[in-house]
């Protein structure tokens, strides 16, 4: 009896930075933080476009990376908890800090950014991954939901 062959494809997880630890700029703050994903930030789209990022964090808060995770309309943007902690466990990352702007600069937290900061927290938390802001960005300033005690 012959056994049939199956077709899988092989996956592989890297992460490559191309600097050293002592060099990657560490959170201190919510407003450190802002100043790193500010400059991330596209700042001609920030008033135009809705987009999601996470910085990762190593166990020091230093900075692993920046990843965009969904570029939206005028008017939201969906972020996939599963992308983010794709992105945060290939990294392995040990903390994040969620972010996204609203492209009318209204800085308060809508009840739908209340309700993924609390499903991503609360599926981080099996991850044992913290979740240590979530900030909403504009062009000239910024909301802190751990600030605001919103974490």
């Amino acid at each position: 009896m012959t056994q049939k062959t199956f077709k899988v494809a092989e996956v592989e997880i890297s992460y490559k930075p191309d600097y050293k630890v002592s060099e990657r700029a560490q959170i201190s703050s919510s407003n450190n933080a802002n100043q790193i994903l500010i400059q991330q930030w596209n700042m001609g789209r920030i008033e135009l476009l809705e987009e999601f990022k996470i910085l990762l964090l190593n166990r020091r808060n230093r900075v692993l990376g920046v990843v965009e995770i969904s570029q939206g309309g005028l008017s939201g943007t969906v972020a996939d908890p599963k992308v983010i902690f794709a992105a945060a466990l290939k990294s392995c990352a040990s903390g994040i800090i969620l972010a996204h702007n609203h492209p009318s600069g209204e800085l308060d937290p809508s009840r739908e950014d209340t309700a993924l900061t609390n499903k991503i927290k609360a599926g981080a938390e099996l991850l044992e991954l913290k979740v240590l802001d979530h900030l909403i960005i504009s062009n000239d300033s910024f909301f802190s939901f751990a600030d605001e005690g919103f974490l």
